[in-house]
């Protein structure tokens, strides 16, 4: 099970060159991938319940330039708030500079007050996203002129950088929608589940509804250091029998969270 970590960016007051130095110390704990998450106008203070106060495409354009193997994600980028074909231009710009090093982690959103504030559509959220995913997929495989979805749609326009292999999709959330989204759109599904059962019953439905698509199940869970380490490092073995291949962690606020990081990977070695 490849282990991973979501990067703190819950605070204003955090020095940015915190992140790079978590980046830089999870790449030498062995941490496969740093996910970063997202909000663009949330309706209070960023903190424990919004995170994202650095822009998380533009954070990771800085992140890859100072590491070498790390690979970096949203977890998750909420797609409605923008829009797509900027969003299709960054990443397969990402994707080039970083050399392949960029998962798209996407999501529907959840804060009606966010999208009232930037003008989305909250009601069909679900929609839009599907619709977006489409002509992002559309876009990355060098696909021409003329495209006709539903909402996105263009006569003519060329498409540059066109992605060297695939940019994968990672789709967060626990609902039947997100799983069918997933299994449409995803290379990865992220699902935040209360127990290994729960999860277990998730990734079967997932098997289900991929009809042979291969979309790797994995999970995100958060730990700030209360409770002990081998608790978690017992819940995670736990999770991995459940089918999870993939456990990214948020180690709470960023003071103490790379001495969690390493604490996490040591309790996991060898395991």
């Amino acid at each position: 099970m490849e282990l991973q970590v979501v990067l703190p960016d819950e605070s204003p007051a955090m020095p940015v060159r915190t992140l790079v130095d978590l980046a830089r110390a999870a790449e030498d704990l062995g941490y496969t991938t740093a996910w970063l998450p997202d909000h663009v106008l949330p309706p209070g203070e960023y903190g424990r319940t919004f995170g994202g106060v650095y822009e998380p495409l533009v954070t990771i354009g800085h992140l890859t330039a100072v590491t070498n193997r790390l690979r970096f994600g949203t977890s998750v980028l909420v797609v409605p708030l923008r829009d797509p074909f900027v969003l299709a231009k960054q990443v397969a710009t990402l994707h080039e500079l970083s050399g392949g090093r960029v998962t798209l982690g996407v999501g529907v959103g959840w804060n009606m007050p966010e999208f009232d504030a930037v003008g989305a559509d909250y009601p069909h959220r679900g929609a839009v996203t599907d619709d977006a995913l489409a002509l992002l997929s559309h876009l990355f495989a060098g696909g021409v002129a003329p495209y006709r979805g539903s909402r996105f749609s263009y006569e003519q326009g060329v498409f540059a950088p066109v992605p060297e292999g695939s940019v994968p999709i990672m789709v967060g959330g626990n609902s039947d929608a997100a799983l069918r989204r997933a299994a449409r759109f995803g290379d990865v599904w992220q699902g935040i589940p209360a127990d290994p059962g729960t999860f277990a019953e998730r990734v079967r439905t997932l098997a289900e509804l991929s009809a042979g698509r291969d979309v790797v199940p994995a999970l995100r869970i958060g730990w700030d250091g209360s409770t002990p380490v081998e608790r978690v490092a017992d819940a995670a073995v736990a999770y991995r029998e459940a089918g999870a291949a993939q456990l990214a962690v948020h180690f709470g606020e960023h003071r103490g969270t790379a001495e969690r990081m390493a604490a996490l990977a040591a309790a996991l070695a060898g395991r």
